[in-house]
């Protein structure tokens, strides 16, 4: 995803602020089953005055933003992550999760802020920003079979904060190109149906899968639809650069 982002920069040499990427923002009267979220990784560059443009206009508008990272300390920096809760916080948005968006529980405006792949350590200790703004949050969990006993009780522990966990697939790959070489089943059976299981087996109520690097098709849409109430996607915020978002 990251890379994609680099690439986009130097080929279309602008961009477009959040509040400006449409396919970010839900309303209270949408029913959108495939979500689409920004990326606030540093090499994404999405600055902090793009990033209170779309808290602006979800309060301005009564919307639900959705953003996303990975790695606190690492590949967002922590005081991006503050100055994201801060903003929400200031502006009377609710802090919501996907789980709330596919039960209907949602608080309009409000911000879906979530975190890919396998960084609990670093989500652990960010639990302390969390808790001053009373902050919900979402995480994708890729790799699971891979983790260890102290990973998995950091995630029940942030799960018990109050925060969703769900799935980010087996081993993190793209769904287009595992298709493409080895069937829509294939995909289905090895890469999504595992990672949901995984976490339901450890007693989590799994609501949403993200696809790894937002990579998706309406092909695969149809057919993880069949199993689960919601999809995330990502969008670019590069002008030139629609990004994987089907909105």
């Amino acid at each position: 995803m990251l890379r994609f982002a680099v690439l986009a920069v130097l080929a279309a040499g602008c961009q477009r602020t959040i509040a400006q990427t449409d396919g970010v923002f839900v309303s209270a009267n949408e029913h959108v089953q495939v979500h689409c979220a920004v990326n606030l990784d540093a090499e994404a560059q999405n600055s902090w005055s793009s990033i209170d443009s779309g808290l602006d206009r979800a309060a301005r508008r009564g919307e639900i933003v959705e953003l996303y990272a990975h790695h606190p300390g690492a590949t967002v920096g922590m005081d991006t992550i503050d100055h994201v809760l801060a903003g929400a916080y200031e502006r009377g948005l609710a802090f919501d999760t996907y789980a709330d968006l596919a039960r209907g529980t949602a608080v309009f405006p409000g911000l879906v802020l979530s975190f890919d792949d396998t960084s609990v350590g670093a989500w652990t200790q960010t639990r302390p920003l969390f808790d001053q703004y009373g902050a919900r949050v979402t995480f994708f969990i890729s790799r699971y079979a891979h983790w260890s006993d102290d990973e998995r009780a950091q995630l029940r522990q942030l799960a018990a904060d109050g925060h969703a966990v769900e799935p980010h697939s087996v081993l993190h790959l793209r769904a287009p190109q595992y298709v493409e070489d080895h069937g829509l089943s294939a995909y289905v059976a090895e890469e999504f149906q595992p990672s949901l299981d995984a976490l339901v087996a450890d007693g989590y109520d799994i609501t949403t899968f993200a696809y790894p690097f937002g990579a998706r098709t309406d092909e695969t849409d149809r057919a993880l639809l069949d199993h689960i109430q919601l999809l995330r996607s990502v969008a670019f915020t590069f002008e030139g650069e629609g990004g994987p978002c089907p909105r």
